[in-house]
């Protein structure tokens, strides 16, 4: 009787951990309080693409999505101004509020939502200080960025972030139309050139990024442009060449996206429904690549292992997960292993391509924002965000079989995510990772 009591404390004490952990995350939308950078407060409009959590302010911070095909003269001056003018009218606010809300939960968080707005011009204010100074500190862009970036400052910020753009503005137009020369070049050295000057292998490997090109992103029409394909397959096959350690492998194309639509960003105005490549001189979309592939290089050459023979470095990674989800949801983890699922059989896709496959594409770029903040820290980040990710859906594993899970894990109920469903990933990932990353024997069989 005692052994039976003792393993029903134990099965309270975990499932009282882990409740207690979905409790702190759930509070976070409840505007309470919580141990590190994150506090996040009800509102009345929806989270969009710059959803914030300031370690410096309070309340919920959402940066202007708007970019130069929103400002009529792209300054961020006018932004500053169109949101004080918001602030100046709490009227409009209200009766926005109301359209969604009753009219007793539009009262309750108006005063929230008029405030946010309030920070969001200071935050905005932050970023460009930063960017503006002589010499930029990467820490503290660091910790602006991991909380999201602004449409209008993330081609400029991910530059930085990367190490592709140097910190001192002096040397960086410089540094980048030398760069953008050297991509040039290898364009010419490299792809432009007849089949009868590339080996066997060259050729295979370019006829598989032709074959991949099409399938990327197959859901967003921009990429089915002819331009973008060809864009895609540029750069991808010129990363391949250059690397030989790993050459071409599947995932990376997707891994290509989010720079080519950030850096075109710059270039083309309204909704990415409505971009067209191919109306931009070929200058722009030379500069465009350039900027993608030095970026996708810079972002590879931290996870070299991942995309080597046998791909060690996910697999490390997988591994990983699965000790972190066993400590963190034991009754998952059983149930998983009682079913014969591996996690190689989802998660491996994951890691390869970054979670791009499992989100709407409109949250992609949001949740890149963390991960170049996270700088050579991804990597072991990346077990965190998996985890979170994964367990938003522990109840429902709990009641499938073997075959419903594989099911289930492959075409994941995502489709209409918000903000607000990528934010408690990303937060619930930071609150794993303060617990268990500096006490490492936690995670150890």
């Amino acid at each position: 009787m005692r052994s039976e009591g003792e393993e029903e404390r134990k099965n309270a004490t975990i499932d009282s951990r882990f409740n207690q952990t979905l409790r702190n995350v759930q509070g976070l939308l409840k505007g309470r309080s919580f141990p590190g950078k994150v506090l996040i407060t009800r509102r009345s409009d929806p989270l969009d693409n710059s959803t914030m959590r300031s370690p410096d302010n309070h309340g919920s911070l959402r940066d202007s999505e708007t970019g130069p095909s929103q400002q009529s003269d792209g300054s961020v001056e006018d932004e500053l101004q169109s949101r004080n003018n918001l602030n100046a009218s709490p009227s409009a606010s209200q009766e926005k509020s109301s359209t969604s809300n009753s009219e007793n939960t539009s009262n309750e968080v108006q005063k929230p939502s008029i405030g946010s707005r309030a920070t969001d011009s200071a935050r905005l204010m932050k970023f460009t200080k930063e960017l503006s100074a002589t010499t930029v500190i990467l820490e503290k862009l660091r910790e602006l960025a991991w909380n999201g970036v602004p449409s209008y400052f993330r081609p400029n910020i991910w530059r930085l972030l990367l190490g592709y753009a140097p910190p001192n503005s002096d040397r960086r137009e410089g540094v980048l139309r030398r760069k953008r020369l050297d991509y040039l070049d290898c364009v010419a050295q490299y792809y432009d050139i007849q089949d009868i000057e590339r080996t066997d292998e060259e050729i295979n490997m370019l006829r598989q990024i032709a074959v991949d090109c099409p399938r990327t992103v197959p859901d967003v029409s921009f990429f089915q442009q002819a331009q973008v394909q060809k864009s895609l397959e540029r750069i991808l096959y010129i990363w391949a060449i250059r690397h030989p350690a790993s050459g071409y492998v599947q995932g990376i194309n997707d891994l290509a996206t989010p720079f080519l639509v950030v850096f075109l960003s710059e270039h083309v105005e309204g909704s990415i429904d409505n971009w067209m490549m191919s109306d931009l001189p070929s200058e722009k979309i030379s500069d465009i690549e350039a900027d993608c592939y030095w970026c996708l290089s810079k972002l590879l050459d931290g996870m070299q292992d991942h995309y080597t023979f046998a791909q060690p470095g996910i697999q490390r990674l997988v591994f990983k997960l699965k000790e972190l989800v066993r400590r963190i949801d034991e009754p998952v983890s059983t149930h998983m292993e009682e079913q014969g699922l591996e996690f190689l059989q989802f998660a491996f896709r994951w890691f390869n391509c970054l979670l791009i496959r499992e989100i709407p594409f409109h949250l992609v770029t949001r949740l890149w924002d963390t991960y170049l903040a996270e700088g050579d820290a991804l990597p072991d980040f990346l077990v965190y965000i998996a985890a979170s990710f994964l367990l938003t859906w522990s109840d429902k594993l709990l009641k499938l079989d073997f075959q419903e899970m594989v099911m289930f894990l492959q075409h994941l109920p995502t489709h209409n995510w918000s903000h607000s469903e990528l934010e408690m990933v990303l937060s619930r990932a930071y609150m794993w990772h303060a617990m268990f990353n500096s006490s490492p024997s936690h995670l150890v069989s």
